[in-house]
């Protein structure tokens, strides 16, 4: 009790001596409240800004700050401005789990929009989880995955690999090659692609991996051709891309004889290859900027307007930009920032996006959106050649295995990388 009184006795005498009279200290107490309601909420983006996938990420960090920004030219949110601590994933899972550690502790913001590849995203997953905050993650995926604190603004199995399958074996050919990244998304999507095709009588006649960031695709290209499927389905990630589509035209290999699927090449991809390179091939997206909607007329020239008449727009994209509207919508509706309280209400959020109506399933924090299969043309865009008319609701778990199978399936992956969510590098396994 003693030691109690000496310290109020010392911080009297501290504040005496300091010149602060207790009228500004009460004026200062008083004023806290309406401060901290002007005080600008933070928000994280967490994006490889460098590396083998900066070429894709990039584009949705810009994605995201376009978002960021004409939430701030309305007025922001809660009558307050969004700042944007972004931050550089490097491309390494490692750098992205200390990054989002840093933003919910040291920068506390208010939610996180960011990585790409499933590696990343299962990587982080834990962090937000330990920590009760939310990640806002924009890019489709291979499902198998419900978490609390993420918001999956891209595309589950059914949304997008699941109807590309069926599409394909009526229009491409039955006899299907898969190629893709060593890591845990193409793994998934290829065992989902498999089972599917089994089941519609079609053929797997080859499959092959390559770690992230290669770019001698040689060996499987020799595969390819020795295989002669009909249609090749396209996993890979990154700029690994470029040094696939140069092998195959290397080795004669065009959309005429042999066309690729892709999952993970949208307008950025295809104008950072090449239109040249790619043009007659396909991919299974959400979104394409050809997509025509009032919507998406504005966010294409708003976009470009900001950021260059020559910047194409993407799923991926599209995903980061809605994803931030829904989170400022259910802040505004919540009447805070802090997630604990904007939980409940980002669950059924809905808007007109670019793409189309979107709306976060309320039981699986995924959102129900269109799919649409497109070909490349010779200017980069995309001719739309089929859509769902209609959004479709997510389902993460695939009903070809029991949810138990897939979740041993994920772990028997997992402790064969040694504990990580991709292949190290240099040990692609056949």
């Amino acid at each position: 009790m003693a030691d109690t009184g000496k310290r109020k006795r010392n911080f009297v005498a501290a504040i005496v001596l300091a010149g602060i009279s207790w009228a500004a200290i009460y004026a200062a107490i008083a004023a806290w409240p309406s401060q901290s309601k002007t005080r600008p909420i933070k928000v994280g983006v967490l994006h490889s800004l460098s590396g083998t996938m900066a070429v894709s990420e990039r584009t949705v960090a810009d994605a995201t700050l376009y978002a960021i920004e004409e939430l701030n030219r309305r007025g922001g949110v809660l009558g307050r401005k969004v700042d944007a601590v972004v931050v550089d994933g490097k491309s390494d899972w490692s750098v992205f789990a200390a990054a989002a550690e840093r933003l919910i502790v040291a920068d506390k913001v208010s939610a996180v929009f960011g990585c790409w590849t499933s590696a990343c995203r299962r990587t982080v997953k834990p962090v937000f989880e330990r920590h009760d905050a939310v990640l806002f993650y924009p890019v489709q995926y291979e499902g198998l995955e419900q978490s609390p604190n993420i918001v999956y603004t891209g595309a589950a199995p059914n949304q997008q690999i699941i109807p590309a399958i069926k599409w394909s074996l009526d229009h491409l050919g039955r006899r299907l090659f898969l190629v893709g990244s060593d890591y845990v998304f193409p793994r998934t999507a290829n065992k989902i692609i498999a089972a599917q095709v089994a089941a519609l009588q079609g053929q797997v006649v080859g499959e092959a991996y390559a770690v992230l960031g290669d770019q001698d695709f040689t060996a499987i290209v020799d595969q390819i051709k020795r295989a002669r499927p009909d249609v090749i389905f396209n996993t890979i990630n990154g700029d690994s891309n470029l040094g696939f589509f140069r092998a195959l035209r290397d080795a004669g290999i065009h959309p005429d004889r042999i066309p690729v699927m892709s999952f993970s090449i949208a307008e950025a991809e295809v104008k950072a290859m090449g239109a040249e390179m790619l043009v007659g091939d396909y991919a299974a997206r959400n979104y394409f900027q050809s997509v025509d909607t009032d919507e998406n007329r504005d966010f294409v020239s708003g976009f470009k307007a900001r950021y260059g008449e020559g910047y194409v727009t993407t799923a991926p994209m599209e995903a980061a930009y809605f994803g931030v509207m829904l989170w400022a919508k259910a802040v505004e509706e919540a009447g805070s920032a802090e997630f604990r309280d904007f939980r409940a209400t980002i669950k059924g959020q809905s808007m007109a996006a670019p793409g189309g109506t979107v709306t976060i399933d309320p039981v699986t924090q995924h959102t129900w959106k269109t799919v649409r299969i497109g070909r490349i043309r010779a200017d980069g865009n995309f001719e739309i050649l089929w859509d769902s008319q209609r959004p479709v609701r997510p389902v993460p778990y695939p009903s070809f295995l029991p949810k138990g199978e897939w979740i041993s399936f994920l772990d028997r992956l997992y402790s064969g990388w040694d504990g990580n969510w991709a292949a190290p590098a240099r040990v692609a396994r056949p």
